[in-house]
């Protein structure tokens, strides 16, 4: 698989999910939680919103380090030869004003019916920086995306 096909492979799993599982760190170790996301179409950048007096919102704000888990799975046999999953790690900081904008409208293209949840104001919206993308199908063909942000260049490793 090259890098064009698993781009391909990432973008149709992100278009397909509206959940993910966040993975944050505090000093009383590892937290994971659902949350809404979508992603830019250059795959550099995943969104999603949390209010701002959650546990997640804290670790982030401790630990900006975080991992999101997406994957298609039915909970049947065929996902061992079928699923694929993806983790894209990175860090998380809140939207700034300057970009807001544009991105909550990426966010909301995907995902209208949050609209007056993410507009709200105890709600952050959140921006993971994507460093990697380690995406898994065929139950154990892992794959590496390393996603550049000085250009637009990336790199893939098997």
């Amino acid at each position: 698989m090259n890098k064009i096909e698993l781009k391909n492979i990432l973008t149709n799993l992100f278009k397909e999910q509206k959940l993910a599982v966040l993975s944050t760190q505090s000093k009383e170790g590892p937290y994971s939680s659902l949350v809404a996301f979508a992603a830019t179409e250059d795959l550099k950048y995943i969104l999603f919103a949390t209010t701002r007096a959650t546990r997640k919102y804290a670790n982030m704000t401790d630990n900006a380090s975080v991992s999101l888990l997406v994957d298609n799975r039915g909970n049947d046999d065929e996902d061992f030869y079928k699923a694929v999953a993806a983790t894209a790690t990175g860090k998380a900081i809140e939207v700034k004003d300057f970009e807001k904008e544009g991105l909550l409208n990426i966010y909301l293209e995907k995902l209208p019916y949050l609209k007056e949840f993410v507009t709200s104001p105890t709600c952050a919206l959140l921006k993971v920086t994507v460093e990697t993308y380690y995406t898994v199908n065929r139950f154990q063909n892992v794959m590496e995306l390393h996603i550049s942000h000085e250009d637009s260049n990336s790199h893939l490793k098997k």
